[in-house]
């Protein structure tokens, strides 16, 4: 069904719990790879929701894995898997956002009024059906908050406060130093606190 991908020879990590799913991946096995979709699944799910919203967040998802299937041959063994798959899914998030920011400046109307919409009310109520009022109304304003940040910032506060990653791995997913994932992990707190105050959240 799906061909063999080759990869470089290296030291493979034996702390990494995916890479005997990775290695029969590598060998064409579309089964150890439906695993290690059902393992990562909600998580990339999550990271995507809080990076782009709600609108297209299937799609995304999908992406995600294809490229991560495309590109099995290209990971390093010596690292996480589920690291290099965050990559991808900042990587997707980036491309969206962006996708979504050039067709905003071509002034497309209707489908403009709703993409400047993207991330407001509606979609912080997405995945919390089940949830209180109290609880859905602080997603809703914290998904405002998230959107109001710049990517470089909403990104780290993502990773790290959200989806509880070290900040050495946020440093390798996003290519920066660790020294700057703390200084923008501090900012992004910083501004995401003053946009809760002022919509009367206690913090």
């Amino acid at each position: 069904m799906f061909k063999t991908i080759t990869t470089n020879i290296e030291t493979p990590n034996p702390s990494d719990p995916d890479l005997h799913l990775v290695q029969a991946s590598l060998h064409g096995d579309a089964h150890s790879f439906k695993k290690l979709y059902q393992r990562h699944h909600h998580k990339v799910r999550s990271t995507l929701f809080q990076l782009c919203g709600s609108d297209g967040l299937d799609d995304l998802v999908q992406d995600v894995f294809l490229r991560a299937w495309k590109g099995l041959g290209k990971f390093r063994q010596s690292s996480q898997f589920s690291t290099w798959l965050y990559r991808i899914a900042f990587n997707v998030a980036s491309d969206r956002r962006k996708a979504l920011a050039k067709m905003r400046s071509r002034n497309i109307s209707v489908e403009d009024e709703q993409l400047e919409n993207l991330s407001d009310d509606a979609i912080a109520r997405d995945g919390y059906q089940q949830a209180g009022l109290n609880q859905m109304h602080y997603q809703d304003i914290m998904q405002r908050g998230l959107a109001k940040l710049s990517e470089d910032h909403r990104a780290v506060l993502v990773l790290h406060d959200l989806e509880e990653l070290p900040q050495k791995d946020i440093a390798e997913i996003l290519s920066i130093p660790v020294g700057t994932v703390k200084s923008r992990l501090f900012h992004a707190r910083s501004a995401i606190r003053k946009f809760l105050e002022a919509q009367g959240v206690e913090l």
